[in-house]
């Protein structure tokens, strides 16, 4: 089983997948954990790119993705998240998949409200030693501002700050909106309500998976 997971930023695309993931076992591709990775080891063409709250060019994104998939963990199907982000980019992948001898299956498009989603993402703490994740209002540290595994300081990634936020949140409707009409042309599109907490959301989505690919239970 092939998913795509898209929506805007901070509207919960990794805590859905890593759920999925584990639902399904077969594993959560996240092209943002990736370019975290490579920013952190100081490859400054991404750098450029993410902090200022912009899409990374295609051809750079495309090749990281395409390698990816061809790992042997994919062999059994793969859950991307945060990718295809342009029509460019999904043709791509389409090709990529294809060669691979797969599909995409379904395609779940998550919406929240712009109020909603700088909310969520303004409340994000992260940890710049382990990387664990926090969120203020809904998955506090048990000690403010401090990490619960390795007791380092917390603090709001730059691509996190309100600013950015608003800027990301613009990129997506201008460049990444025209992916809603893409798929849903193809007939693999499903829209979900991003709003409500993970768990609800979780439990949406995999009504729609099994009603859609029955012969994954």
């Amino acid at each position: 089983m092939q998913l795509v997971i898209f929506g805007p930023p901070g509207v919960g695309k990794g805590t859905l997948a890593s759920m999925l993931s584990k639902r399904y076992n077969i594993p959560h591709i996240s092209t943002g954990d990736i370019f975290r990775n490579e920013i952190s080891s100081g490859n400054s063409e991404l750098i450029q790119y993410v902090e200022k709250g912009l899409l990374v060019p295609d051809m750079v994104v495309n090749k990281v993705v395409e390698k990816a998939l061809k790992q042997e963990i994919c062999r059994n199907g793969f859950i991307l998240d945060g990718y295809p982000r342009t029509t460019d980019q999904a043709e791509f992948l389409e090709n990529a998949v294809w060669k691979l001898k797969k599909k995409v299956d379904i395609v779940l498009n998550m919406v929240a409200s712009e109020d909603e989603i700088i909310k969520r993402m303004t409340a994000r703490r992260n940890c710049s030693k382990c990387g664990a994740l926090y969120n203020i209002i809904t998955m506090k540290p048990k000690k403010k501002d401090v990490c619960d595994k390795c007791g380092s300081a917390l603090s709001i990634r730059k691509d996190d700050e309100p600013e950015t936020v608003k800027k990301r949140i613009q990129v997506y409707q201008e460049e990444t909106s025209p992916l809603v009409d893409y798929y849903k042309k193809k007939k693999i599109l499903a829209d979900i309500d991003a709003s409500p907490r993970p768990r609800q959301v979780f439990n949406s989505v995999t009504g729609v998976i099994e009603r859609k690919i029955p012969q994954q239970q």
